[in-house]
């Protein structure tokens, strides 16, 4: 009988020990594997510094409130990220903060969460053709690509300058909002003689349109695409070089759709000594980027503060549970409906004010960089 009573107060001793445990795991914005969760946030792999970055990022912003979260990982794999939506969804999540692996796959998986009432935030990437979408949190990628071809205007030395004009993936949405952005701000310049195209012949006979359409994008794009690569864009960058006429070279004008393809073509315009300067873009304020701005071998970079896109992200999802309506900024079609979206600004950086914007805002160490 003394064994079976010793028995039974140990038993309870485990159980209020296990709640203690659970409540204690909860705390501090974070929620371990029991009990409800808030927010739950999918990102798409691990094997990233910006993920990882960015987990602890949603952690701080919703520590001091009374909401938990729970951050799961996708690992490249759209099987797994449905997976991980159905795990949070069995812990009562009342926002779902997704970004998606594949824009299109992740359509299933938010129209799950969709049914349990749940409010679904598409954080950075698009998820398409459904309508199991309530908000996208975004860079603004029209305005990056406007903040590039205002920047090439407003550095532009002389009437009749050549423009070599380079393209992200043809299979990336996001790499025709950058074209669409910089053409509609630099068209009215090519159409009035103050650029000249140099390596589209598509981009040439379309020089009065504004107002492109996707086709007359993508056949721009087909001829002047760098795949996000690097190398193809060296490649392309050589091939364009030894074809131009030398009223092609001088003092030129390039759009770079990055910070990697800026790099590789920056170096082969330099290198060739017919051209006497270059002012050329880039987005994402890399680090080797901020290098050669410095340097003088990139003009400039948009950069995109991936800890104001955290904070507008999350503000979202505690104004909801809050009970209250996200402000937005705009929308997206998604191939099913429009997305009402929050636009994180984006800002021009180049050698004169980096210092300021990376350096003092803690962004980078004045330390990762020489020449400063």
């Amino acid at each position: 009988m003394r064994k079976q009573f010793k028995g039974i107060v140990l038993l309870v001793a485990v159980m209020v020990f296990s709640i203690v445990a659970t409540a204690c795991g909860n705390g501090g914005g974070t929620s371990g594997s029991g009990g409800s969760v808030s927010v739950g946030i999918v990102l798409p792999t691990k094997d990233e510094p910006r993920w990882v970055q960015d987990e602890q990022r949603f952690k701080d912003a919703l520590a001091g409130t009374d909401y938990t979260t729970e951050i799961l990982f996708s690992q490249g794999s759209s099987a797994k990220e449905k997976e991980n939506v159905e795990t949070l969804l069995n812990k009562g999540i009342k926002i779902l903060i997704i970004c998606p692996q594949d824009g299109d796959a992740a359509a299933a998986a938010v129209e799950a969460a969709k049914k349990d009432g749940v409010t679904v935030i598409a954080y950075d990437r698009l998820i398409t053709n459904t309508d199991a979408v309530d908000y996208y949190v975004t860079f603004d990628s029209l305005a990056v690509g406007a903040a590039q071809g205002q920047y090439l205007i407003d550095n532009a030395k002389a009437s009749g300058q050549p423009l070599y004009l380079y393209a992200g993936a043809a299979t990336d949405n996001n790499a025709f909002l950058f074209f669409q952005g910089a053409w509609e701000v630099l068209q009215p310049k090519i159409a009035d003689g103050t650029f000249k195209i140099a390596n589209s012949t598509e981009a040439e006979k379309l020089k009065d349109t504004k107002d492109l359409s996707r086709d007359q994008m993508s056949s721009i794009i087909g001829q002047v695409t760098t795949n996000w690569d690097p190398n193809e864009a060296k490649n392309k960058a050589q091939t364009h070089l030894t074809a131009a006429a030398a009223d092609m070279k001088g003092d030129v004008s390039i759009l770079a759709p990055n910070d990697g393809t800026a790099r590789s073509i920056a170096d082969v315009f330099g290198s060739d000594s017919e051209v006497t300067s270059y002012v050329i873009t880039g987005q994402d304020a890399e680090q080797a980027s901020i290098q050669y701005i410095i340097d003088g071998k990139q003009s400039m970079t948009v950069f995109k503060d991936v800890r104001t896109l955290v904070k507008d992200a999350m503000g979202m999802a505690v104004e909801v549970l809050d009970g209250k309506t996200p402000e937005t900024t705009g929308s997206y079609n998604n191939g099913s409906v429009d997305v009402k979206a929050k636009q994180t600004d984006v800002i021009v950086v180049d050698k004169e004010n980096l210092q300021k914007e990376l350096i003092d805002s803690d962004y980078y160490k004045a330390e990762d960089f020489t020449g400063l």
